[in-house]
């Protein structure tokens, strides 16, 4: 995590905080460690963040400061309740995460009316958890998608034939049962789609085709509205 991120991420921890928290609990949220918790912490007070406390008995913010608020209707909140369930289940246990820390941050930037529609029982996805793949992180494939860089894939088709490729992602789809990646193929020279749980080993490559994932992307959308025009 970027040290910008990461104090933007201990301003949010401290503002959901209902006591003193350690450096030690705000490393273990964060996967830093204590030291480097400190020095942030040093850092935000130099720049007037009105952190209190000290090593040992924890820290807390002054009240007062607050980020700008993110301000929803209500219609707009349910529409946040229900996309973070749905993304519970999904095999993503990254995005997974990103959604717990997604609801808390809301949750600390709105009103108390609106804070309530955030815990209560009332909109539900309902449906079974898409199993994680066990060949390839998606939280990889996120990233090779944004950073235009390539991966190695092991591919099992439906005929149960294994096969090796190197692979441009540009996509990932993520529907109830399973997630595809849709990627242009080096061996078949086309653009092709990969069930996630059908990958038996996938990582990312040193190579890049970096200016290439718009362009990509634009061939596989008109493609597929020609499709379906013709449906």
């Amino acid at each position: 995590m970027r040290k910008a991120s990461r104090l933007f991420e201990i301003i949010q921890i401290l503002r959901l905080a209902t006591r003193p928290i350690t450096a030690a609990q705000i490393a273990e949220k964060l996967e830093v460690t204590p030291r480097s918790i400190y020095r942030d912490i040093v850092a935000l007070q130099a720049m007037r963040v009105p952190i209190e406390g000290g090593r040992g008995i924890g820290y807390i913010l002054r009240p007062g400061f607050d980020l700008p608020p993110l301000m929803f209707s209500i219609e707009e909140t349910e529409a946040i309740v229900l996309a973070l369930a749905l993304l519970q289940r999904t095999g993503d246990s990254a995005l997974r995460k990103a959604a717990e820390t997604v609801s808390d941050k809301i949750a600390g930037a709105m009103p108390a009316p609106l804070r309530q529609v955030l815990s209560t029982d009332a909109i539900y996805a309902w449906g079974s958890v898409m199993p994680e793949p066990g060949g390839i992180d998606l939280a990889v494939v996120r990233a090779a998608i944004r950073d235009e860089q390539k991966l190695h894939i092991t591919y099992t088709d439906e005929q149960n034939r294994a096969t090796e490729r190197t692979v441009r992602p540009i996509a990932l789809i993520y529907y109830s049962a399973h997630s595809v990646m849709v990627a242009w193929c080096e061996l078949r020279d086309g653009l092709r789609n990969f069930r996630a749980d059908r990958v038996t080993h996938g990582t990312a490559t040193n190579e890049h085709f970096t200016g290439e994932g718009d362009g990509l992307r634009k061939l596989w959308v008109d493609g597929w509205e020609i499709n379906s025009s013709k449906g």
